[in-house]
């Protein structure tokens, strides 16, 4: 169970740097890496799935931490 806690946590960090990782190439270089509709899903659904991701982490470590 650990190795899907400690997964799950850098799926979604890996997510969210790729959603900063745009934003901040828009903001300081002028960078456009998506059109308008990749920018629209990036920001709706790979949000949504780092937050899942998130949570299922947390859960995967609070379920370790009350089997012990």
């Amino acid at each position: 169970m650990k190795i899907w806690a400690v997964s799950s946590l850098l799926a979604a960090l890996a997510i969210f740097a790729f959603f900063f990782a745009s934003i901040a190439s828009g903001a300081f270089f002028g960078a456009v890496w998506l059109s308008d509709v990749g920018e629209m899903l990036v920001l709706v659904l790979v949000l949504v799935l780092a937050c899942v991701l998130f949570v299922a982490s947390t859960l995967f470590f609070e379920a370790m931490r009350h089997r012990d």
